[in-house]
């Protein structure tokens, strides 16, 4: 399974919200990361899921999933918005 530090998620998000016009959604708050997000609705952009991964009570870091198009899991979740 690979990692990405809080930075370079956070540099993803920006890009994936400015770039590709997408929206954020957070579906889970983090402990000392970013918890569960959707970034979903880019324009030619991938659905991406982001979840947070407990290292230890100081740390934690990220993976990232990524769909052509987005699961029905989450699809339900953004229609109730």
């Amino acid at each position: 399974m690979r990692t990405f530090s809080l930075k370079y998620v956070q540099d993803i998000i920006d890009r994936y919200v400015n770039e590709y016009e997408g929206e954020v959604l957070q579906i889970e708050e983090g402990g000392v990361g970013l918890g569960t997000l959707l970034l979903h609705s880019g324009v030619n952009a991938k659905t991406i899921v982001i979840t947070e991964v407990y290292l230890n009570c100081w740390s934690s870091t990220h993976t990232m999933r990524m769909y052509n198009k987005i699961p029905k899991k989450y699809k339900r979740l953004t229609d109730e918005l």
